[in-house]
């Protein structure tokens, strides 16, 4: 089954966007995709324990609830860390299934692998 990867650059300033990103994430890794969501600028954020609790929009799903269902399933997070240090953010405060890491560890991710990717 083709790798999934979800390249996101906005956090809960457009909660909508980081929610549609979500679900597709979500849905890849819940269908055994094996599924890596690279976050750069502010959804590096979204990375750290605790941050996503937001509601987009009447009728979607809380982000926190997103998020404990992607690692449920086996999802993980790539972060750049050139965002995370330009957003003084800690990486001792991420979450179990994300890790500081650039272009060069997501490529040697995807590897030889066909890879579905989508971009937000």
């Amino acid at each position: 089954m083709n790798k999934a990867v979800i390249s996101l650059n906005t956090g809960l300033e457009d909660a909508e966007t980081v929610t549609v990103a979500f679900l597709v994430a979500v849905g890849a890794a819940e269908q055994g995709r094996p599924t890596l969501m690279f976050l750069t600028k502010e959804a590096v954020r979204l990375a750290t324990d605790g941050f996503a609790q937001a509601v987009a929009c009447d009728g979607c799903p809380a982000l926190a609830d997103l998020l404990d269902r992607y690692a449920k399933a086996g999802g993980t997070f790539l972060v750049c860390p050139i965002c995370v240090q330009a957003r003084k953010v800690d990486p001792a405060g991420f979450r179990d299934n994300a890790e500081p890491g650039g272009t060069v560890q997501m490529w040697q991710w995807i590897g030889a692998d066909p890879a579905v990717t989508f971009s937000y």
